[in-house]
């Protein structure tokens, strides 16, 4: 069947999950951050997956707004970073996570194809609220969903489950596009088309699943989706 839904992953896909770090890095008085805030945005950003998996598998759900300050403090910690000040103006900025570049105009193409275009996240409601709106993307998206409808984190298959009851879509019309690898195996195995956002470079991960399709950036996202 043709794509009809669109489904984005936000942190790290449509949205730059460096750029708070990066953003503060460039304040004055932001010396001690300065040398090593690519080290900081990457600890945060693992230690953000890493406690979203093992909460999963524990059954110790919290939302991912308690996960992102402490994977923010761990950082910060291996670092060498003790700075009060300093952690509240990143977690203000993770607020306002700059979207890619190429985000917008991939989108508004895709909305002028007739498609279905949504998120589907681990982000807390509030936070990708606070996102979307500060990268101006409202305008582009048909929903913003979010894992707290079901208490764990991706890839649960419950969660992939969430696009179908919202979208009335079944799995084979929905391209669902992630720039993460395990993001995209998992979606993969679901039944999704699915589309990795390999921004590094880096090998496919060895799982059970693969996505279909790999692209360095959004750019040519809309010409994939109509030609499937």
């Amino acid at each position: 069947m043709p794509i009809t839904t669109c489904i984005f992953d936000a942190y790290g896909t449509l949205f730059d999950v460096s750029s708070a770090a990066r953003r503060a890095a460039g304040e004055p008085g932001r010396d001690a951050l300065a040398g090593v805030w690519q080290k900081l945005a990457g600890d945060w950003r693992l230690k953000q997956l890493q406690y979203t998996w093992l909460r999963t598998i524990t059954q110790e759900h919290t939302d991912f707004w308690v996960v992102t300050q402490d994977a923010l403090d761990w950082a910060m910690e291996a670092a060498g970073l003790d700075d009060p000040e300093l952690r509240e103006r990143l977690l203000a900025l993770y607020w306002e996570l700059a979207a890619y570049p190429e985000a917008p105009a991939m989108l508004a193409r895709l909305k002028a194809a007739g498609m279905t275009c949504a998120i589907l996240s681990n982000g807390a409601p509030a936070m990708l609220e606070g996102a979307v709106d500060s990268a101006g993307l409202e305008i582009y998206l048909d929903g913003v969903l979010s894992v707290e409808r079901v208490g764990l984190f991706k890839p649960h298959k419950s969660v992939y489950d969430l696009v179908g009851a919202e979208f009335h879509c079944t799995p084979d019309q929905v391209l669902f596009v992630s720039s993460n690898g395990w993001d995209a195996a998992g979606s993969a195995g679901y039944g999704f088309n699915t589309v990795w956002v390999n921004r590094a470079g880096d090998p496919v991960d060895r799982l059970a699943h693969r996505p279909q399709h790999i692209l360095p950036d959004l750019t040519t996202l809309p010409e994939l989706a109509a030609s499937l």
